[in-house]
C-alpha cells in the first residue's frame, strides 16, 4: 500500500515537520497541493500548537498533521492538545514517544515516529505504532549517522509497517530509489524550501538557490547534537570551536536563535540556514504542486526508463 493510499492525499509525500518554518498556513498549503502537511511544533508551546492546528484547519478540508519535537518541554502538554483538537496524524522526533502513544491511539491517531537506526524502528514497533519515518543523515537539521540508502532497507527489513523514506529526497530518480529500498511513500523538507509558499525569508530561499552539492555541514556531532545546515559564518566558527573544545555553554550562546534569525529576518551569516545536501539540486521557486508534480511525473518516468533498458 502507498503512503497516499494509507494517509488519504493524493501524492505518497509528507512534508517535514521544519521547526518555525511549518505553520498552519504552510500545512495547509501543502495539504492543499496533494501531500500531507505538517503543522512542526518544536520552537512552539502547546496554546500557540493550538492556534496553528484551527489556523490549518480553517485553510483546508485535505489530510493534515502535527510533528512533535518529544525534546520540547512542552510535548506532554502538545500531546494532549493534538488529541483534544482530533488531529489525525502525528508524527515525532528527539525521542521515543511510547508515553503518548495510549492517548494518541484512544484518539484514533496515526503515529508515524521517525527513527534514524533500524533498533529504534523495531523497539517502537512493539508499542504501537502505525510506520515509521527513516530518516538519512543527508536531511537538513538534527541527523543520525546512517545514509538514507543504507538505513531504508534495513529498516523495512526489520519491522512490518509501513515504511517513510526521508533525507536525499529532491526528484523522481531519487522517489524512484525510495520505493526501490522498500518505503512506501517519503518525506520532503528541503526541497520545499525554495516553494512559492514556504514563509522562510527570501535571503534564505536565494541561499538555497545558489548552493552547490557540497555547501552544508554538519555542526554539533561533538556535543550529539548533530545539525545539518549551510555552510556559513556561524556554521563555520561553531566547528571551530568545537574543535577547541569550547565548553557547550559557549556554544549554545552561539546557536541560540539562530534558526529564527534565519527563518524571519533573512540573516544568512549568523542565522541556522538548516538544509539538506539535495540544496544543490535546487534551482528555481516553485508552487508547491509543481514541485510534487514534477517529484511523480520523474518518478514515473524513471520507472519507464528502468523497464525499457
Amino acid at each position: 500500500m502507498k503512503l497516499n493510499e494509507l494517509l488519504g492525499t493524493e501524492f505518497p509525500f509528507i512534508q517535514g515537520g521544519m521547526a518555525n518554518i511549518a505553520t498552519g498556513a504552510f500545512a495547509a498549503a501543502v495539504s492543499n497541493a496533494g501531500a500531507l502537511g505538517l503543522i512542526g511544533g518544536g520552537g512552539m508551546d502547546a496554546e500557540t500548537l493550538r492556534m496553528h492546528i484551527r489556523q490549518c484547519r480553517a485553510l483546508t478540508d485535505k489530510p493534515f498533521g502535527v510533528n512533535i519535537m518529544l525534546m520540547n518541554p512542552a510535548a506532554p502538554e502538545m500531546a494532549k492538545v493534538v488529541a483534544e483538537e482530533g488531529v489525525k496524524v502525528v508524527t515525532t522526533g528527539a525521542g521515543l514517544p511510547t508515553a503518548y502513544l495510549p492517548l494518541w491511539k484512544e484518539a484514533g491517531i496515526t503515529v508515524f515516529p521517525v527513527v534514524a537506526a533500524s533498533l529504534v524502528a523495531k523497539r517502537l514497533a512493539r508499542s504501537g505504532i502505525d510506520g515509521v519515518i527513516a530518516e538519512g543523515c543527508e536531511s537538513g537539521g538534527h541527523v543520525g549517522e546512517m545514509t538514507t540508502m543504507a538505513l531504508v532497507p534495513q529498516v523495512a527489513d526489520a519491522v512490518a509497517l509501513p515504511v517513510v523514506a526521508a533525507g536525499g529526497i529532491a526528484d523522481g530518480r531519487q522517489l524512484t530509489a525510495a520505493f526501490a529500498l522498500g518505503a512506501c511513500g517519503v518525506q520532503l523538507g528541503t526541497c520545499l524550501l525554495t516553494s512559492l509558499e514556504c514563509p522562510i525569508h527570501d535571503n534564505y530561499k536565494q541561499a538555497l538557490l545558489k548552493a552547490k552539492d557540497s555547501d552544508t555541514m554538519v555542526t554539533g556531532r561533538t556535543t550529539g547534537a548533530p545539525v545539518r545546515v549551510l555552510k556559513n559564518k556561524m556554521a563555520r566558527e561553531y566547528v571551530r570551536m568545537e574543535k577547541r573544545d569550547v565548553p557547550l555553554m559557549e556554544l549554545e550562546k552561539l546557536t541560540l536563535g539562530s534558526l529564527r534569525r534565519a527563518v524571519l529576518d533573512g540573516d544568512v551569516d549568523t542565522g541556522s540556514l538548516m538544509a539538506g545536501q539535495v540544496a544543490g539540486m535546487l534551482h528555481e521557486i516553485r508552487p508547491l504542486r509543481a514541485i510534487f508534480e514534477d517529484l511523480w511525473a520523474g518518478y514515473q518516468s524513471c520507472v519507464k526508463g528502468l523497464t525499457e533498458r
